[in-house]
C-alpha cells in the first residue's frame, strides 16, 4: 500500500473517529474503525496483518 493511500486511510479513519466521539454513541463496528485508525496512525507491528486484510477487502471490491 502506498504512503499516500495509508495517509488517506488514516485521515478518513480520523474523521470517522471524531464524528463518532462527538455523537457519544460508539457501537462495535465504530470501535473497529477507531482501532483501525489507531493502528494506521501508530504503524504498530500489527499493521502488517491489518494492512493485508484491508488490501484483501479492497481488492475484492475493485476486481469485480
Amino acid at each position: 500500500m502506498s504512503e499516500s493511500l495509508v495517509l488517506s486511510l488514516a485521515l478518513l479513519f480520523g474523521l470517522a473517529t471524531v464524528l463518532l466521539l462527538r455523537s457519544r454513541a460508539v457501537r462495535w463496528w465504530e470501535a473497529l474503525l477507531i482501532g483501525l485508525f489507531g493502528m494506521y496512525l501508530g504503524q504498530t507491528p500489527v499493521i502488517y496483518s491489518t494492512n493485508g486484510l484491508v488490501n484483501w477487502l479492497l481488492s475484492g471490491f475493485t476486481n469485480s
